[in-house]
């Protein structure tokens, strides 16, 4: 029996999507079954940040309706096989998605994997909502400024009862933290009132990868692809410490 996480931001930007591709793959290349589920109905850009928008034909509101089995809307890579894709339906609102029967859907997806990520939409919305019911674990993503780490505090509050919900910070530029143009570590941890699970930096290899439909594990383990397999090895139990350079940054300039 696996573990279902939904990863959740406050407000949009903060680079979230880019988290749970990176995620995802990170765990799948340290050989973990994982899904990851596009729970941004209406919205969606996962298949997009893994390289999967020509093999997602079916979604899970196709699967919840019986319009197509599990089997067949699960996606994959052949460079990652123990990565799979559930995509989010292009069309239907998160408010037109059956809670109960995607909250089944998860379950029973949690139930052969060891891990599945649902990118939920941003903000505390009816999307929101319908993601984080499904699933008992949380991660929050964030950025160090104050709007989003206001937003990302509200977005904590909700997930209360997700045991244990833990914090990423992404998108961390160190020369901004020194110069006290961004928050540091500890002040982001104390602002959304959460443990810190991992720090991502910021990172234009997240960007190319993207643009090319590269999941970011397989274009290097350096920079912000290191720190989420990092992130990774600590979701699964290991011991895995913050580099010390990045602890540092947890320090005031």
């Amino acid at each position: 029996m696996g573990v279902s996480v939904v990863v959740a931001s406050g407000k949009g930007g903060v680079g979230k999507t880019s988290v749970v591709a990176g995620l995802s793959s990170c765990l799948a290349a340290l050989g973990c079954k994982t899904v990851c589920v596009d729970g941004d109905a209406g919205l969606r850009n996962l298949d997009l940040a893994l390289g999967l928008q020509e093999q997602a034909v079916f979604d899970f509101n196709d699967v919840l309706l019986g319009r197509a089995a599990l089997k067949d809307a699960l996606v994959s890579r052949p460079d990652i096989p123990k990565l799979q894709l559930l995509a989010a339906p292009a069309h239907t609102p998160a408010s037109a998605i059956d809670r109960t029967a995607f909250s089944a859907l998860i379950a029973t997806l949690a139930e052969s994997n060891d891990f599945v990520l649902v990118d939920c939409t941003a903000g505390l919305d009816t999307g929101f909502a319908l993601a984080a019911g499904a699933c008992t674990g949380a991660i929050v993503v964030t950025t160090p400024n104050q709007m989003a780490l206001r937003d990302s505090a509200r977005c904590a509050e909700r997930l209360a009862d997700h045991e244990p919900a833990k914090l990423i910070v992404n998108r961390v530029q160190p020369r901004l933290v020194r110069l006290r143009h961004a928050f540091n570590i500890d002040e982001a941890m104390d602002t959304v009132g959460l443990p810190l699970l991992g720090i991502v930096p910021e990172d234009e290899m997240v960007s190319a990868a993207q643009n090319h439909n590269i999941p970011l594990v397989l274009a290097g383990r350096k920079g912000a692809g290191s720190a989420l397999c990092n992130i990774a090895e600590r979701m699964m139990g290991r011991e895995c410490p913050i580099p010390r350079r990045l602890r540092e940054w947890k320090v005031e300039g």
